[in-house]
């Protein structure tokens, strides 16, 4: 008997979709940003800006001015040599400008000779930005002649290209001016600091090039403009300007061959963390690749031959470990090259075997030289080496104890863990909680199936001022390591952890935003891919609450406090303020903070580790003064906190 079961719906030719333009952008414009959330936004940003970048690698571009206009639109101008305008020779009565605006894989990256080096590859980049706008303004100062054509409706063109006046001063260059698609998009404010923090990192490994940014919005009113001589040398002072650098100087090489080039940048402080960055024609390969490989390889050989030279390393005494010698290093490897693989659309990860030798060869000929230029912080460098060397060792035995611990005590789990009862890591949260009685409220609140309860007690080791094996002594971090179940450090698989939610679970008060911070850095010092992956959460408690007839309603902070108000006046003395976690009913912390279906959780994520690296030495270190500049610079931008 034939099987019907499934007949119900056509399978034809008819039915076989073609989607043409760029109408699959907008089909799935996930596959092309990566999400409609902030992050996808704020790419479109990147993608324009990017474009001029590659106009500045390649030598014609000295400026670009980035601009938030009043009406929520975004401008980017460059003043490069402008996006050619004459006739597509493939496509008949259509300008090049239109098709680089309009045809997916289209652009002058992939064999003319436009462009030597160059960030934006897959040739989506503009036209990915006109699909996703409600409206997009092309402009073209070229040859003496200002060009315009208008797009709208997710990249409709309006018109043909045309001449509308003269270049103002022999002006060259392209300007685009975009409004994102709210139909599209979770939400089209942009937020100013997300874009100066990507200028700024432009702006350091473009050595000279000037990049202005403004705001016009209103309330909003700011001007930077970001431009350094010294490029990747002064990225390095900049990023261990939070740190106490081990010395004054900062080395630099560079070394070209075959179309291919390197430039580093390097200085190393007295911190335990080492913070190398690795780009590609100015993309950040946050993975790494074979550059990074190149260099972390040579930079091992090159302090151990010198460490034996100088006798700094005696005979019989073992060579120093790679991770030993880059305690403490911060480190940019930026490298160009014509024909960069990537692996993916996220460009992650560089593939070129060719850099790594390249990498590797400067590396051992221009840093040998420098410690030979350079013998006292040569000798610094090693001295701090053979420290961590030592502390390595004593880390190893901590760890080793708490294996056999582990071992003797049979599954190896913390004795104040309230675990649950599933076995899928996939579905199981961690709930790490300050104090026994607030550890308690949530032990009743949980679902036991699912949601595990581990009680931390008072402020955990700062991490930030601690070696590997002070901080594995430390009681407290032995029952997280356990908990989570993945190791730490370099023994730390993110495959082996025992729940994919880890969620912070902290009073919404200055201590609470401390103990939060000290998690927070153990978590992205300690146990790196467990914040990479998304799996870190902060619980956002509300902080009040009030009654509406007989129901009660949660608020999570102020700001929803006076929404309520303003929608709700006769309230005004109504209220009530939460209190810390420990004095919740069980029933109120579950309502509140627990429960999948009414809580607020805020995912945790490292976009730029080089910027999270800055932020937690500034945060979590000694400097005083650039802590409490920090504090006030970005006190507006703090969410969630009850001082």
């Amino acid at each position: 008997m034939a099987d019907t079961s499934r007949s119900s719906g056509s399978y034809e030719a008819s039915d076989i979709t073609v989607l043409e333009g760029l109408e699959p952008v907008r089909v799935r414009p996930g596959m092309y940003i990566g999400s409609t959330g902030p992050a996808g936004l704020h790419h479109l940003v990147w993608e324009v800006v990017d474009n001029a970048i590659d106009e500045a690698m390649a030598g014609y571009c000295t400026r670009i001015d980035v601009t938030l206009l009043a009406n929520g639109s975004c401008r980017v101008a460059d003043d490069g040599r402008g996006i050619p305008v004459e006739t597509h020779p493939q496509y008949p009565g259509k300008s090049a400008a239109e098709i680089v605006l309009t045809v997916l894989h289209a652009g002058g990256k992939f064999g003319g000779q436009g462009y030597k080096v160059s960030g934006g590859l897959h040739g989506v980049g503009v036209s990915v930005v006109n699909a996703l706008s409600k409206e997009l303004v092309l402009e073209i100062d070229r040859e003496g002649q200002h060009h315009e054509l208008r797009f709208a409706n997710g990249g409709v063109p309006q018109g043909s290209l045309r001449v509308t006046g003269s270049a103002p001063h022999g002006r060259t260059g392209t300007t685009v001016t975009f409004s994102p698609d709210p139909t599209i998009f979770d939400e089209i404010e942009f937020r100013a600091q997300t874009i100066t923090e990507r200028l700024q990192i432009m702006a350091f490994l473009n050595r000279g090039l000037e990049i202005r940014f403004v705001d016009e919005r209103p309330g909003r009113a700011a001007k930077e403009t970001f431009k350094y001589n010294g490029g990747i040398v002064d990225y390095v002072r900049h990023l261990n300007a939070a740190k106490e650098s081990l010395f004054r100087k900062v080395g630099f090489y560079t070394q070209s061959e075959d179309k291919q080039e390197v430039e580093v940048a390097f200085q190393w402080n007295t911190g335990y963390y080492e913070s190398i960055h690795s780009f590609a024609n100015g993309i950040a390969t946050i993975e790494g690749g074979m550059h990074e490989e190149g260099f972390r390889k040579a930079i091992t050989n090159v302090v151990n031959r010198y460490a034996r030279k100088r006798n700094l390393l005696k005979e019989k005494e073992e060579n120093l470990a790679g991770e030993d010698i880059r305690e403490g290093l911060t480190a940019i490897v930026s490298v160009r090259l014509t024909d960069p693989q990537f692996e993916g659309q996220t460009k992650g990860k560089l593939g070129n075997v060719s850099i790594r030798s390249l990498v590797e060869r400067a590396t051992n000929e221009k840093l040998a030289d420098w410690l030979e230029e350079n013998p006292r912080e040569g000798s610094q460098i090693v001295a701090k080496a053979v420290q961590a060397s030592r502390a390595r060792m004593a880390a190893r035995q901590a760890r080793d104890l708490t294996r056999r611990k582990s071992a003797l005590d049979g599954a190896g789990l913390p004795g104040k863990l309230v675990d649950c009862s599933s076995r899928e890591p996939r579905e199981c949260e961690l709930f790490i909680v300050e104090g026994n009685s607030a550890g308690g409220s949530a032990k009743d609140a949980r679902n036991p199936k699912v949601q595990a309860i581990l009680p931390i007690r008072g402020k955990i080791l700062n991490v930030e001022k601690a070696r590997s094996d002070r901080i594995l002594k430390n009681t407290e971090i032995q029952s997280l390591i356990a908990a989570v179940g993945a190791g730490v450090e370099d023994d730390f698989d993110v495959t082996k952890i025992r729940y994919h939610k880890i969620i912070l679970l902290a009073d919404a008060d200055v201590d609470g935003s401390h103990i939060r911070t000290l998690l927070l850095t153990f978590f992205f010092r300690q146990m790196t891919e467990l914040v990479n992956n998304g799996h870190v959460y902060v619980a956002q408690p509300p902080l009040f609450s009030t009654l509406v007839g007989k129901e009660k309603v949660y608020l999570r902070d102020e700001a929803e406090k006076d929404s309520f108000l303003r929608d709700n006046p006769s309230h005004k003395n109504e209220f009530q303020r939460l209190k810390g976690l420990g004095e919740m009913d069980y029933d109120e912390l579950r309502a509140t903070t627990m429960d999948p279906t009414k809580r607020a959780l805020l995912q945790i994520t490292v976009e730029q580790a080089a910027l999270a690296d800055e932020v937690c030495s500034i945060l979590m270190g000694d400097d005083v003064p650039q802590r409490r500049h920090f504090i006030q610079t970005n006190a507006k931008d703090v969410r969630f906190l009850d001082i």
